[in-house]
């Protein structure tokens, strides 16, 4: 029995649910597949998987040597591109995770020009407002927005988001248009479940912007409304019925901005800029694909959206 071959076959029928979708996908015979998984059970003496008519799952030993594969296997494929990094051709499976927006509205047309220059890398991509733990995952790589979060983490700066606080003009004529943190105590505020501080906001002092003139240094608001969500698209979509206001990076918030469907207010006190960043496991060899797709993306910003690709030195 070849074990890679057969660890690869376990994370398929595991990834997939089923042994006939596995051998599909492996170009292999059902009968096949059946065997060896029922090899690399004998070998390891462990049942790794539960078997009945409708469904396989995991057995706990089973989840833990799928973790171990799923890192022993994209470990495997880094060395072996590794042997080949002079080369031009990028390839492999390249697995990463990004925020939902930033994502949709600047992943994704990344993604496709990169993939016109290496139609060999393949792309697994999961996209989520939460920081996913990369290596419990087997992922290559997270964009990140802000904070990096507990993982520990190389990341690299590759852009920076403004921070922008808008509402619907309907709500600021009914409301009013707060002027200074301290309005908006008086008015409804959309949070965010990731924020990296529940209902507070944080701004810049006009006063220090440029060191001219002595200001009170970051000011940092409590805020509180009706509507909480761990989704920034879904709260811009609400300001923009007029429920209140938010605040995001101008990844989510400029569109509407521009279609005159928000209002950006108190621009004067927008605090600093997110840095945006590409991260991966410190523990992990940086493999062609990661290093290669990290650069592009980092030049794609600075091309195609300036305002993102920003001078990282600010």
């Amino acid at each position: 029995m070849d074990r890679f071959e057969a660890m690869n076959v376990f994370c398929k029928v595991v990834e997939l649910g089923s042994f006939a979708a596995a051998a599909e996908r492996l170009d292999i015979s059902t009968s096949a597949t059946s065997r060896l998984i029922a090899q690399l059970e004998a070998t390891l003496n462990a049942r790794l998987l539960n078997r009945t008519t409708r469904r396989i799952s995991l057995t706990e030993d089973g989840r833990g040597y799928y973790e171990r594969c799923l890192q022993l296997l994209s470990d495997l494929e880094e060395a072996e591109e590794s042997v080949g990094s002079a080369s031009v051709e990028l390839r492999g499976t390249l697995r990463l995770t990004a925020p939902i927006s930033f994502g949709a509205w600047h992943l994704a047309p990344a993604i496709a020009d990169f993939a016109r220059f290496h139609p060999q890398v393949k792309f697994d991509i999961s996209l989520s407002d939460q920081q996913i733990d990369l290596v419990e995952e087997g992922l290559d790589l997270a964009i990140r927005v802000g904070a990096l979060g507990s993982q520990n983490l190389v990341a690299r700066p590759i852009g920076k988001a403004r921070m922008m606080l808008c509402a619907a003009q309907n709500y600021l004529n009914a409301h009013g248009i707060p002027q200074t943190p301290d309005d908006l105590a008086k008015h409804q505020c959309l949070t965010y479940a990731y924020a990296s501080e529940n209902h507070v906001w944080r701004f810049a002092d006009p006063e220090d912007k440029g060191g001219k003139r002595e200001g009170k240094g970051p000011i940092s608001v409590r805020i509180g409304g009706s509507t909480h969500s761990n989704n920034g698209l879904l709260l811009r979509e609400l300001a923009a019925q007029g429920m209140g206001l938010t605040m995001a990076p101008d990844f989510i918030l400029q569109v509407a901005v521009d279609e005159g469907r928000l209002v950006e207010v108190m621009k004067e006190w927008a605090p600093t800029p997110l840095t945006i960043y590409a991260a991966y496991p410190s523990r992990k060899h940086l493999s062609a694909k990661v290093r290669g797709f990290a650069n592009f993306l980092q030049e794609w910003l600075e091309t195609k959206c300036p305002s993102v690709g920003a001078d990282l030195k600010g």
